[in-house]
């Protein structure tokens, strides 16, 4: 068995299949859909749990009050029902697959998949690119961040979801921010922290990424909060992973490692005048499993430009990774 979770992919990628077009560049992103399509965000979860992702996570990544006030024209109070809607979204698809499997899957008896609550970072509902530098940290105060943050979160939370997973956060502040809120507010939820970083050693925001895991890991240890299940990073080019996780637990001793998660973009480079390029390029996201499985990652997956069957890829390699490790041992 291996202890590794599977998780979806890029949801606004998946997504473009059902609904025919490009969705980067709306300000909104894939968002929009919970309120315009809501079919087509089921059907993509469906996919990626056809695929083998254990955990699914929600489509509210760029779903914020300010931003459904502002480009669907709704109130704060049918902005924070939309978030709800969309989990319950999730929840059906999940509900669909597991009726169509049944108790087992090749014999095995049925994980449930983990219903992950997507918490995006406070600079994207800004929509200026400032989740990709954090220049936001030195500018807007904890208490705004948690501030900002907290009725989605709370909205996810009475929804229904097993998990948060607080992603492509670009500056330590905000993910410290997060930690204490998390540890002091939600003593008994489960989440995650991924990072966006700009390189193989740094946060956007430009903080070593080792020093601000092992510095986070500590804090949730001092807190007393179990509750943290990984850290790690997405929405990253995939070569950058084994350097940055190399950093945070090479030299520790397997008992001692921080679980870690990764779900990188495929390799494939965006621009505002080109979109994305450089598809033929990009080295397959399962070759590089092992190694990330071998330094601690507990948790991968994909984020933008990684389809439903880059998933399944990637949990045939976790696989094969669990039986080449059982007969080693």
């Amino acid at each position: 068995m291996s202890n590794v979770t599977v998780l979806d992919g890029g949801f606004a990628t998946q997504l473009s299949v059902h609904v025919g077009k490009s969705i980067d560049g709306d300000p909104l992103w894939s968002a929009r859909f919970n309120a315009t399509d809501p079919n087509a965000v089921f059907k993509t979860h469906l996919d990626f749990l056809e695929a083998g992702a254990e955990a699914i996570m929600t489509n509210t990544y760029q779903a914020s009050i300010e931003g459904y006030v502002e480009y669907l024209h709704l109130t704060e109070d049918t902005s924070l029902n939309l978030i709800k809607s969309t989990v319950r979204v999730a929840q059906m698809a999940r509900n669909h697959f597991l009726a169509k499997v049944g108790t087992t899957v090749d014999g095995r008896p049925t994980t449930i998949p983990l219903l992950v609550a997507s918490i995006g970072p406070y600079g994207a509902h800004l929509h200026d690119g400032s989740e990709y530098t954090g220049r936001y940290a030195s500018e807007v105060s904890m208490d705004t961040i948690q501030k900002w943050h907290r009725p989605r979160i709370d909205a996810c939370l009475e929804a229904g979801v097993d998990v948060l997973g607080i992603e492509t956060i670009p500056c330590k502040m905000e993910a410290e921010a997060l930690l204490h809120m998390m540890s002091e507010e939600y003593p008994t939820v489960r989440f995650w922290i991924s990072f966006q970083c700009k390189d193989s050693q740094r946060l956007a925001n430009g903080e070593l990424f080792s020093e601000t895991v092992n510095s986070l890991w500590a804090k949730a240890r001092a807190a007393r909060n179990p509750n943290l299940l990984a850290l790690g990073v997405n929405c990253v080019h995939p070569q950058f992973v084994t350097p940055l996780f190399r950093a945070v637990n090479e030299k520790r001793p397997p008992e001692a490692r921080i679980p870690l998660i990764v779900y990188p973009n495929s390799g494939e480079m965006y621009t505002v005048e080109d979109g994305w390029q450089g598809k033929e390029d990009c080295v397959p996201l399962e070759h590089y499993v092992p190694q990330w499985i071998d330094l601690g990652a507990r948790f991968i997956g994909g984020c933008c430009r990684t389809y439903a069957r880059d998933i399944k890829r990637i949990k045939q390699a976790v696989l094969n990774h669990g039986s080449d490790s059982n007969r080693r041992h």
